[in-house]
């Protein structure tokens, strides 16, 4: 399948709560995993989100930019990730979907251009290396600067917007400068206001993928760790993000398809260092 980078704007999108929903129903066939690296410069939010601090800081990106400079960013890389599988709601899972967590204060960014470089040939290589599908979670700021660059790498480039004028007033100048800069841009619309899909592909200029209701209660279960509801699985929430799952990862196969493997994989350690 590939790496599917998801990028914010103003207006308070909902990026990591729509990725959580993404990696928790994402489509996985026997053997393949999936790993949301939350690469937003701004700092992560899952740790103290969803996994309520439970696991404090001690994983996550900052622990790489040490690892680069001595030439071990491959085998510290698999090191920091955290299995995310119990959180979908199933009794036994098993260890397949995997948290890359995210610098815990804004001003570590500015030690990572190497770690961006780093994962954006990292991710390109984990396909063809690991069988393993990518979402980098890059907030609102993180499709642009030095961090760019994994969206660069990205087979989609999925923007997240609400269909509110506020947001898609903010959202048409960072859409319309990485659809001219890297292309292959979507949109993820999250369905709080009145514009329908065909209006804001018309403002926007570029394609609405996928779309995910405005469910405030279901989304604090993944953004602030609150107790899940019964049925939560099947809640109008996750029921979207499987359809969107479903469309972003034949979205992606038929791209992979058509412009081939990623011509530089990377070797690492094996998946078995996730916690």
């Amino acid at each position: 399948m590939g790496v599917i980078a998801l990028a914010g704007c103003s207006g308070a999108p909902g990026v990591t709560t729509s990725a959580l929903a993404l990696l928790l129903s994402w489509p996985l066939e026997p053997g393949r995993r999936m790993i949301l690296a939350e690469c937003d410069p701004d700092g992560g939010a899952v740790l103290h989100g969803l996994l309520q601090g439970t696991l404090g800081d001690r994983y996550g990106l900052r622990n790489l930019s040490v690892a680069a400079r001595k030439g071990e960013f491959g085998e510290a890389f698999w090191r920091q990730l955290i299995d995310l599988s119990s959180e979908d709601g199933k009794a036994e899972s098993p260890r397949d979907r995997l948290l890359l967590p995210g610098i815990t204060d804004p001003a570590q960014a500015a030690s990572l251009s190497s770690v961006w470089k780093g994962l954006a040939t990292m991710f390109r290589g984990i396909d063809a290396d690991h069988g393993h599908d990518v979402l980098v979670d890059l907030g609102r700021r993180g499709a642009t600067g030095p961090s760019g660059v994994l969206a660069g790498q990205a087979d989609i480039v999925l923007v997240v917007v609400r269909n509110t004028l506020r947001c898609l007033q903010a959202a048409q100048g960072r859409v319309g400068e990485l659809e001219e800069r890297v292309g292959n841009v979507g949109l993820l619309v999250v369905n709080e206001g009145p514009y329908p899909a065909g209006e804001v592909q018309r403002v926007l200029q570029v394609p609405v993928v996928a779309t995910l209701p405005f469910a405030p209660k279901e989304a604090r279960v993944l953004s602030d760790g609150v107790e899940q509801p019964r049925h939560f699985t099947k809640s109008a929430l996750m029921k979207a993000a499987r359809t969107a799952s479903t469309l972003l990862a034949q979205r992606a196969a038929v791209r992979r398809a058509r412009l081939g493997p990623p011509s530089a994989p990377v070797r690492g350690a094996e998946v078995s260092h996730a916690r």
